[in-house]
């Protein structure tokens, strides 16, 4: 016994300073073997590298978070006497013989990232772990849905879907995993996406000086390395790899309100029929599980909803589209359709001994879809249709992580894997990304053309390709509403351009001052929703009194009246990966200040609008204004960046502030975006030093026609420099929606003015402007939000117009 233990030290010892014995290198990749790994590396972009190391022959292929048009690019490489060098133009990779370690420099030579000089890649048992050098300062972000700050540099996380209801300002892990994070230091930034789906920990110096690190609890070590000139950069090439959201139905970037439960049928169209009496714009209605006979999925509850399709009818005259909640669970009932065409189908997931697994939740004992199993996925295409023929376009991914009563699901359970076969050891944490991936291509192939709305709890790397994220069952307060701005501009910096939380706390009641807040903040994020737990007070705008009534109204209409501006973010995101909650270390990485606990929620909404989340408490907060000039967004005050600065923040008021040179389309007041605005387009520019330019972008918001070039696009720019601003020629074939353009200027002189150049396709203006009135009228009292159009200097009887062609 004594011998075996000294052998095994012995073993990983050499296992962790291990040389390499052999290797070749070809066109693609380099291919060596240490006493203990099997490695390989390749080359996938300029900027991107994978690192692969096993101590099997053979490499796991785990491939559902990666997108399917990955190809490997030829490399360059150099054979040293200590060193192998793969130079990609961007990224220079040394590979250390003795010991075996990788050192990643950029093209000046410097260190960006680099193997711990003993530790490497080596093993305890099962669990593989890559160790890297911690480097001066060096500040860690990403990682996804994760609670504490913004920079995690002395934390440690795990990543295992977990249902924590209520779950605190430090609780890990979460609903969702995402093992994707950027390290910055040196003025240079990198990502890492660690591809494997086993329990994974990530410790970014936490207990320890020497190293960060990143393990699996079994299977390969296998990670994406990536750098590139910036963070949004790295961000992009990330959503390359694992795949990009597409681009969502419109009205889904509406209000969304929901219930734990609204029920029966009366109250449904009573509440939507409130939002249109009291004016608050809203699109979507969502169904909690008690829509359903018994919590069972698929089924209506014939006493609380006797003709589901007259009430989705209902509510689609009133502008409403239905969401509707779909839990995994299938009720053990006999003659249950579902279940019993499930069986017939053997769709479920199970243990070895080849019997269905039963766990219990909201129906009772239930079965579980295999989604891993292509079967199932198309089983569960068929299901969907069901809710298709009522006219239901959106769907809510819940209690995906598995959750169960007991939440200790076992993990011998067996998963198919496309053929390949897994436990819930690798499987679980995937569950979610496999669920929204099987609603999602089912949704579109019933709706016929249609983009359907996606949501879901839990999810995986790649999860933007199926679905929104929501942050799960949050509380009311106002750590927890901070804490949801942090996490959402994390989810924005790992890849999820699409996530939101419940706005007002979804467990505990809200006070009048924190709902009012947290509907403000809410405005400007991506997924917009109000929703609160059965047996607290309802969330519904109008049940916080008359002054929070109005607040509430007025945030979610300049919500409605920002939609270009909005949809033209989800249109970038699509196309870019570009998040549309942007924290500020993604445009000033390498100001320390951002970094700060007082200043570490700060976001952009879109490229030019900067909010200062801030507690409910408080009336006047510090805000820190990044490099440049910054323009309170209800007054036109403007401040000077690189300064922290007191503001006031009355309840009415959210500190949020626009760019200097930007330009923000906004339109005419609608209470749905299913509603046409009338055909004059507002263009707010801000003045500025620095040139811009802005896409604008349009289409029907509802179908797949823009995939085919039904799509209005135009670059809009603006050059100081010269006095100008310039509106680009049109691409697309889709008819925009507006036909006049109203030109708003803010922070402009008359003289400045008098000399404006705007070139308009073959339509020049040049002043002289003898009827430009510099008086800007305030409107603002009480921060009527909604009048935000007429905070500014205006032209010629308070309007200048041009052909929007």
């Amino acid at each position: 016994m004594i011998v075996e233990e000294r052998k095994n030290i012995t073993s990983s010892e050499s296992h962790i300073r291990g040389s390499l014995l052999s290797y070749q290198l070809d066109t693609f990749g380099f291919y060596g073997r240490t006493e203990f790994k099997n490695i390989c590396l390749e080359v996938y972009e300029e900027g991107m590298i994978r690192v692969r190391i096993s101590r099997k022959e053979k490499f796991d292929n785990f491939h559902y978070a990666l997108d399917n048009n990955l190809n490997q690019k030829s490399i360059d490489y150099l054979e040293k006497e200590d060193s192998i060098v793969i130079s990609t133009g961007k990224v220079e990779v040394s590979i250390m013989k003795a010991p075996f370690r990788l050192v990643f420099r950029n093209e000046k030579g410097e260190i960006i990232n680099e193997d711990d000089s003993s530790f490497g890649t080596s093993w305890i048992g099962e669990q593989v772990t890559t160790y890297k050098k911690l480097q001066p300062d060096e500040k860690f972000i990403g990682l996804g849905e994760k609670t504490g700050p913004l920079n995690k540099k002395g934390h440690g996380f795990q990543n295992w879907n977990t249902d924590h209801f209520g779950y605190g300002t430090n609780t890990d892990p979460l609903y969702c995993s995402i093992p994707f994070y950027m390290g910055i230091h040196n003025n240079m930034a990198y990502g890492i996406y660690l591809n494997n789906s086993y329990k994974t920990h990530f410790n970014f110096g936490a207990s320890n000086n020497r190293f960060s690190s990143f393990s699996a609890d079994a299977g390969d070590m296998d990670y994406f390395f990536m750098h590139y000139d910036s963070v949004n950069e790295i961000i992009g090439a990330y959503s390359r790899l694992t795949g990009k959201m597409s681009l969502p139905p419109k009205w889904s970037l509406g209000y969304q309100q929901c219930r734990y439960s609204y029920y029966p049928e009366a109250e449904v169209l009573n509440t939507a029929q409130n939002f249109r009496d009291k004016e608050i714009p809203a699109d979507v209605i969502v169904l909690d599980i008690h829509y359903m006979e018994k919590y069972k999925i698929f089924t209506w509850d014939k006493e609380r909803f006797p003709c589901p399709e007259t009430m989705i009818n209902k509510l689609k005259d009133l502008g409403f589209k239905v969401v509707v909640m779909c839990d995994p669970g299938i009720k053990v009932e006999e003659g249950y359709a579902t279940y019993e065409d499930g069986l017939d189908k053997d769709v479920f997931i199970k243990y070895p001994d080849g019997t269905n697994y039963e766990g219990e939740v909201w129906p009772g004992w239930c079965h579980f879809p295999d989604f891993t199993k292509p079967e199932t996925r198309n089983w569960w295409t068929e299901q969907l249709q069901s809710y298709s023929d009522l006219g239901i376009e959106g769907f809510w991914n819940d209690m995906n992580e598995i959750a169960t009563w007991g939440q200790s699901l076992p993990e011998l359970i067996e998963f198919d894997f496309d053929g390949a076969k897994g436990t819930t050891r690798n499987a679980r944490n995937i569950y979610g990304l496999m669920m929204a991936k099987s609603t999602w291509e089912g949704a579109k192939e019933n709706l016929n053309g249609k983009r359907p709305f996606n949501l879901t709890r839990a999810g995986f790397a790649g999860i933007q390709k199926y679905a929104a994220v929501w942050t799960g069952d949050n509380v009311a307060s106002d750590e927890h509403m901070l804490l949801g701005m942090r996490m959402l501009n994390s989810m924005g910096l790992s890849g999820v351009p699409f996530a939101g939380f419940d706005a007002g706390g979804f467990i505990g009641n809200a006070s009048e001052n924190l709902f009012a807040r947290w509907i403000s903040m809410a405005a400007f994020t991506p997924f917009f929703r109000g929703h609160s737990n059965v047996n607290t007070k309802s969330s519904e705008p109008w049940t916080h009194g008359e002054h929070t009534e109005e607040i509430s109204r007025n945030y979610i209409s300049l919500r409605y009246r920002l939609m270009p501006y909005i949809y033209s973010a989800f249109q970038e995101a699509s196309e870019t990966g570009t998040p549309v909650n942007r924290s500020l270390a993604i445009d000033y990485t390498f100001d320390d200040n951002i970094y700060k606990t007082a200043y570490e929620n700060e976001f952009l909404f879109g490229g030019s609008i900067l909010v200062a989340p801030v507690s409910s408490e408080k009336e006047i907060e510090k805000i820190y204004f990044p490099q440049g000039e910054w323009y309170d967004l209800f007054t036109d005050e403007k401040y000077e960046g690189n300064n922290e600065t007191l503001v006031e923040c009355p309840m009415e008021k959210l500190p949020v502030f626009t760019k200097a040179s930007a330009i923000i389309p906004v339109q005419s007041q609608v209470y749905s975006n299913q509603e046409t605005p009338n055909e004059q387009l507002e263009i707010h520019l801000y003045k500025g030093e620095e040139s811009n330019s802005y896409v604008y972008y349009e289409d029907d918001g509802d179908s797949y026609a823009f995939e085919s070039g039904e799509y209005y696009k135009r670059s809009i720019s603006y050059q100081p420099d010269k006095n100008k601003l310039t509106f680009g020629s049109t691409q697309g074939t889709f008819q925009s929606a507006f036909k006049e353009v109203k030109l708003y200027f803010h922070g402009f002189v008359t003289d400045e003015l008098n000399s404006l150049a705007i070139d308009h396709e073959d339509y020049h203006f040049i002043s002289p402007l003898s009827n430009f009135d510099p008086i800007a009228t305030d409107l603002h009292k009480d921060y009527k939000i909604k009048d935000l159009a007429y905070t500014t200097f205006k032209l010629i009887n308070n309007e200048f117009s041009i052909n929007w062609k």
